[in-house]
């Protein structure tokens, strides 16, 4: 971009984008089953 303002309009725009969607509370992985315990059943030799 040639001068600074530009980025940032286009920055801000897409900040307002994703803040008036519902891309901003959109869920996209369950990580809870990452961070539970899988030593159940686990084989140790």
């Amino acid at each position: 971009f040639p001068d600074g303002k530009s980025c940032l309009n286009l920055a801000a725009a897409r900040l307002r984008h994703i803040a008036g969607t519902q891309w901003s509370t959109h869920k996209y992985m369950n990580i809870t089953p990452l961070f539970a315990d899988h030593t159940q059943g686990a084989v140790v030799a």
